[in-house]
């Protein structure tokens, strides 16, 4: 979960600043928005079929009720935000953790792994701003490897 985190949050700053956002509160988005794994853990795509999932901001409201007032404040307001989904900053944070998942799965093809073609697949669907879905793409396009040519 430590790497999933690092890697949204440095995304997200990255797709805010190309996409006109902050790329601060992006990144601070993308930090908060899986604390709630802490108490459920993540529950699998292939078992949302069957069970109602958690509820982000009812598990934050718990996580910070003992926590100094303006701290609890500025996760809950994080959580709230990512959760709507209506600021360009929200949507950054989104796309990153979609793509985060989909730069982990072409990792684990080159790996080896040969049936994450559906976890690409939909990870990339999901990709809402234009940065994000020409990163995806140049990701797709190239070995998660390349990086060591340079």
């Amino acid at each position: 979960m430590a790497e999933h985190s690092l890697r949204v949050a440095q995304l997200a700053a990255l797709l805010a600043a190309e996409e006109g956002g902050d790329p601060a509160r992006a990144a601070l988005l993308a930090i908060w928005h899986d604390s709630q794994e802490t108490r459920t853990g993540d529950l699998p795509h292939t078992a949302k079929r069957y069970v109602t999932g958690p509820d982000p901001q009812s598990i934050t409201a718990d996580q910070t009720a003992a926590m100094p007032g303006p701290a609890a404040k500025v996760v809950r307001e994080a959580v709230s935000e990512f959760e709507a989904r209506t600021t360009i900053e929200a949507m950054c944070a989104r796309d990153a953790d979609k793509l985060e998942c989909l730069i982990q799965a072409i990792e684990y093809r080159a790996a080896g792994n040969t049936s994450v073609q559906g976890w690409i697949d939909s990870s990339r669907r999901a990709l809402v701003t234009q940065t994000a879905m020409r990163v995806a793409d140049a990701a797709l396009a190239m070995s998660p490897l390349k990086w060591r040519d340079r």
